[in-house]
């Protein structure tokens, strides 16, 4: 299999540096094919602007046009192509960061909005009163799997389902629905950890050999059932779920099947 980590956190030497380490090492001593995005490493430009493309810039800066062009005249940036090469390549993708302020880091949000291009992640396939384009289940990267792995330093209750930082399924919908599951992703369970400041060598053990046998098993582990889009449960243009569908269900859960 050949993975791609796309890691994001500023300090080798933190809990998040020694899981990177450990991941690598993991994949690689099984078989698998390992490909690295260390952006802070890399020195990744998180800001999306005109400077992304080659071409002479216009009048004015419009993010998903100028963003079209560029990725179908090949006019980006080399950095922007090199990873979109990897995602090609991989057949299962890891992002792995810490959990601030309740999301990635900006450096990995930016990853995600040079790297996804329109015609690459998004804006592709028929747009009709019957279809929508191809996302949500469909797209360019369906057939690939991915997966979070997420450290935070709150406790497990509190993202509990009545916890006071929200559920963390909740919290993550956003990333593993939006960015992952919109282009065509199967999206694995994400890989939590808690109380990242009270981790000794005992439990930074135990959760390495949880995180290996995750990694063990990438190939068959059943993806979180997200809602596909144009599978016939949506109401096309309007995009919301038909009245027959989970009727007693709201939110972000409606668009998960029971």
């Amino acid at each position: 299999m050949n993975v791609l980590l796309v890691y994001a956190h500023p300090e080798p030497q933190s809990l998040n540096g020694s899981l990177k380490t450990f991941s690598i090492q993991h994949l690689k001593a099984a078989g698998h094919e390992v490909k690295v995005s260390d952006l802070y490493a890399m020195q990744w430009k998180a800001t999306l602007d005109a400077d992304d493309s080659t071409a002479e810039p216009g009048a004015r800066f419009d993010p998903s046009r100028d963003s079209q062009h560029a990725f179908a005249q090949g006019l980006q940036s080399m950095d922007i192509t090199l990873e979109q090469e990897k995602l090609r390549w991989a057949d299962t993708v890891i992002l792995q960061f810490p959990l601030w302020w309740f999301s990635m880091p900006a450096i990995l949000k930016g990853w995600v909005e040079r790297v996804y291009a329109y015609g690459f992640a998004y804006g592709v396939g028929e747009h009709s009163d019957s279809r929508w384009g191809d996302r949500y289940g469909e797209g360019t990267l369906a057939g690939k799997r991915a997966m979070l792995i997420v450290t935070t330093g709150g406790w497990e209750s509190h993202y509990a389902a009545r916890g006071i930082n929200g559920p963390i399924d909740d919290i993550l919908f956003p990333i593993q629905h939006g960015i992952l599951h919109y282009p065509g992703f199967d999206v694995l369970p994400p890989f939590v950890i808690y109380r990242t400041g009270r981790i000794d060598e005992a439990r930074f053990a135990q959760i390495s050999h949880a995180l290996g046998q995750r990694l063990d098993n990438l190939g068959q582990t059943a993806p979180i059932p997200f809602r596909r889009q144009n599978a016939g449960e949506y109401d096309i243009p309007a995009l919301t779920l038909k009245p027959d569908i989970a009727p007693e269900r709201v939110g972000f859960s409606a668009h998960i099947e029971s």
